[in-house]
């Protein structure tokens, strides 16, 4: 389905940071979670471009992907990155798993990271940067739908 970017542009410039009201568990913010260690979170992406497209966090709001967390903690939340990639690699059809940090000092910066599984067959001038951007389209998701795919993530994480 079509994705409003101005609009997406403007909340995340000027709203709430996204991954803090998710860890409060601000009824705004209804993400999935398919994981949760106290120390860090996951969640299927709310404007996923591909299916199980999840992020990863630390639930405190640190915004450097490198300089705010000392090497036992970026290494503590990227065994959690991986996890989460083997988990949707069992979850949905996958022919290679995209992980990014992404976000902005402007806009999304509590330090998150982007998994995101590619489908086999998507043709390779679709791949890559094109397949993670929203502009293109996001996948619609009912409520049902997204819990079912979290609880196929859960399962695998527990595995």
């Amino acid at each position: 389905m079509p994705f409003d970017v101005e609009n997406y542009s403007r909340r995340s410039r000027t709203g709430p940071c996204f991954i803090c009201a998710i860890v409060s568990r601000d009824p705004a913010q209804p993400e999935e979670i398919v994981y949760d260690d106290g120390e860090h979170i996951a969640f299927l992406a709310r404007f996923a471009a591909l299916p199980g497209y999840v992020l990863v966090a630390p639930k405190a709001h640190i915004e450097h992907v490198v300089r705010d967390l000392t090497e036992n903690q970026f290494v503590a939340v990227m065994r959690i990155v991986r996890q989460v990639a083997l988990a949707l690699e069992a979850s949905v059809p996958c022919e290679r798993t995209y992980l990014l940090s992404l976000g902005s000092q402007q806009g999304n910066a509590h330090l998150h990271w982007h998994v995101a599984a590619l489908p086999p067959g998507v043709p390779y001038e679709q791949q890559q940067y094109h397949a993670l951007m929203a502009e293109n389209g996001i996948i619609e998701h009912t409520p049902e739908e997204a819990a079912a795919l979290a609880t196929t993530i859960r399962n695998a994480l527990d595995a």
